[in-house]
């Protein structure tokens, strides 16, 4: 009898780990995607998406990523099905994938039909801003049955947001060039419009001087006559270190002055839970004199 008494077990586990499915929900293309059961088989595209899944705790189900996913360093090191050159449907398929999320960029989104054409679901996300990121966690809770994780997670981002608004209080936001590029041909990437990004900056007591450019380009002088207040790299240390050795840049007041400070770009321009994190580090740049070293956030 006590094999029966496993077997028992067994199906009440599948049962609960299945509850609440199938459930249908809408993605960022406004379709809606049903999904039969609980997905055991996740192929996550592009590191936002395989971040906020692992953070909910469905990160143990992710068995497929594209070969520019980094962190988790263990999920990083799972199948591969593309990368900079385009993403297989094959590859997918081979990994009996019951569910793909994915983001509408490197034509991943044409891969929605032929995943439908053989019966595999695909949840598209849009992360263009802060407000779209929380909800994004909250979709994919709904979408692999991690909802408590996913209204935790949000909620500890949550408080961590309303710590930093707190000690900005009353504080004349710092004008910022943020740049999020490079290449030697002496034009460089920064922030333009509104996007989560902007969000971050805004959200660290900072403004963007570009926010209504036209292009997302610019060049020495168009910095040299926004004349930041502080300048700040999306990369390593030796990246904004490096500012100081561009021809002209010297003549900026920002620069000579030392103005210049970095933090690393997945905090910045990956739209996933370490976006408080980006937000944080920036808002202690830019306002030192509200986070000393030792003062602390909460976890």
């Amino acid at each position: 009898m006590r094999w029966l008494v496993w077997v028992c077990l067994l199906i009440s586990l599948n049962v609960g780990a299945d509850t609440g499915f199938p459930r249908t929900v809408v993605d960022a293309l406004g379709r809606e995607v049903t999904i039969e059961r609980a997905p055991q088989r996740i192929v996550a595209i592009f590191a936002s998406n395989v971040e906020m899944l692992a953070a909910i705790g469905a990160g143990d189900a992710i068995v497929g990523v594209e070969a520019f996913t980094r962190y988790p360093a263990d999920i990083a090191e799972r199948a591969k099905v593309g990368g900079r050159l385009g993403f297989s449907v094959e590859a997918i398929a081979r990994l009996r994938a019951d569910l793909v999320v994915m983001t509408p960029a490197r034509q991943a989104a044409t891969m929605v039909d032929p995943l439908q054409r053989i019966g595999i679901p695909a949840l598209v996300l849009n992360h263009r801003d802060l407000e779209a990121v929380l909800a994004n966690i909250r979709l994919l809770g709904q979408a692999t049955g991690h909802e408590a994780g996913a209204e935790q997670l949000i909620g500890r981002m949550q408080v961590r947001l309303d710590a930093v608004q707190a000690r900005l209080s009353g504080q004349p936001p710092v004008p910022v060039y943020l740049e999020t590029g490079s290449n030697d041909r002496g034009s460089y990437l920064t922030l333009r419009g509104h996007s989560y990004t902007s969000d971050i900056l805004r959200l660290a007591g900072g403004v963007n001087l570009f926010a209504d450019s036209r292009l997302s380009q610019v060049g020495g002088e168009s910095v040299f006559h926004a004349n930041p207040a502080r300048i700040i790299v999306a990369g390593p240390a030796q990246q904004a270190a490096s500012l100081s050795q561009r021809p002209g840049w010297q003549s900026i007041p920002a620069v000579a002055a030392g103005r210049v400070d970095s933090i690393p770009s997945a905090l910045l321009l990956i739209p996933g839970p370490r976006v408080v994190e980006g937000v944080e580090q920036l808002a202690a740049l830019l306002h030192p004199e509200l986070f000393p070293p030792h003062a602390e956030t909460p976890p």
